[in-house]
C-alpha cells in the first residue's frame, strides 16, 4: 500500500509540474493578432494554431491526471484497515465493565495513619 501511495504522489507531482510548464508556454489571447501578421510561429511543426491546440489539450489531460490522483490519494488516506482475525479466525474483544467510581473507592481497604516519627514530645 505504501508503494502505491508513493507512486500516486510521484505521478501527481509530475503532472503538477507539467501543468505549470505548459501554462507558462502558452500564449495569451492578445498574441493571436501578432501571429496573424507573420510574427508568430506559422511555419512551426503544429502550424499557427496547431501548437495552441496541442498545448491546451495536453494541459487538459495533465489536469485530469492531477484531479484523478488527488481523488485516489484522498481515498487511500481515508482507508481504515480492519483488525486482523489472527490465528483463531475470530476477533473478540473482552467485555469491559465499568464500575462506578464510588464503589471502587468504598471497596478499597483504608489503612490507619502511621505515627509521625518527627513528633516532639511535650
Amino acid at each position: 500500500m505504501l508503494f502505491l501511495k508513493t507512486l500516486i504522489i510521484v505521478v501527481q507531482l509530475l503532472s503538477a509540474l507539467g501543468i505549470i510548464g505548459l501554462v507558462l508556454l502558452q500564449h495569451g489571447k492578445g498574441a493571436d493578432m501578432g501571429a496573424a501578421f507573420g510574427s508568430g510561429a506559422s511555419g512551426s511543426l503544429f502550424g499557427a494554431t496547431g501548437s495552441a491546440n496541442f498545448l491546451s489539450r495536453t494541459t487538459a489531460i495533465l489536469a485530469t491526471v492531477f484531479f484523478i490522483t488527488t481523488l485516489a490519494l484522498t481515498y487511500i488516506g481515508s482507508y481504515k484497515s480492519r483488525p486482523s482475525a489472527g490465528l483463531l479466525g475470530s476477533v473478540t474483544a473482552p467485555a469491559a465493565t465499568s464500575a462506578p467510581a464510588s464503589a471502587a473507592i468504598a471497596s478499597a481497604p483504608v489503612a490507619a495513619p502511621a505515627p509521625a516519627s518527627n513528633a516532639v514530645p511535650k
